[in-house]
């Protein structure tokens, strides 16, 4: 068992690697990662508190960085976060690895749906549809197959105990 000290370090480290990694990704293709038809690329790190709990505050952090940059106003810097940590939190709840990616789809279409509706007078209900689409494309379609990977992986990438 490693010391506490080298525990909190690993977890630390963990999450801000997470934190910058989702930052960056949403920064850099900001042209996907916002609007009615987005496909956040750095949802695919989503998958993540599935394998380590220091990717829950990770993924906030990193939403919370990049939603200053690229955020939908003041609402979406503080409440999407909150939302980012939720659906991170229900992720590592997850009792499977095909429903992993679920939580961040369906908490950031309802979300993003009514931020944009609220925001940006988009129509709601297909909103939250395309929202959905591009969370699937960004959690199942690159996140999944990033989950598989790591699994394979998992002991030389985590490493517990």
């Amino acid at each position: 068992m490693k010391p506490l000290r080298l525990r909190i370090v690993q977890f630390i480290t963990e999450a801000a690697v997470i934190a910058a990694m989702y930052a960056i990704l949403t920064i850099l293709l900001v042209p996907l990662s916002s609007g009615q038809l987005q496909v956040r690329v750095a949802e695919a790190l989503t998958i993540l508190p599935y394998f380590t709990p220091a990717a829950i505050p990770g993924l906030f952090a990193g939403c919370l960085i990049a939603n200053i940059f690229t955020g939908e106003g003041i609402f979406d810097i503080l409440l999407g976060p909150l939302v980012t940590l939720l659906a991170a939190f229900l992720t590592a709840k997850m009792p499977s690895k095909y429903l992993a990616p679920l939580p961040p789809v369906i908490l950031n279409a309802v979300y993003v749906g009514l931020l944009l509706y609220y925001t940006a007078e988009l129509p709601m209900v297909l909103t939250m549809v395309l929202v959905a689409v591009g969370e699937t494309v960004a959690c199942y379609v690159i996140g999944y197959p990033l989950l598989l990977l790591l699994e394979k992986h998992y002991e030389k990438i985590f490493v517990r105990k």
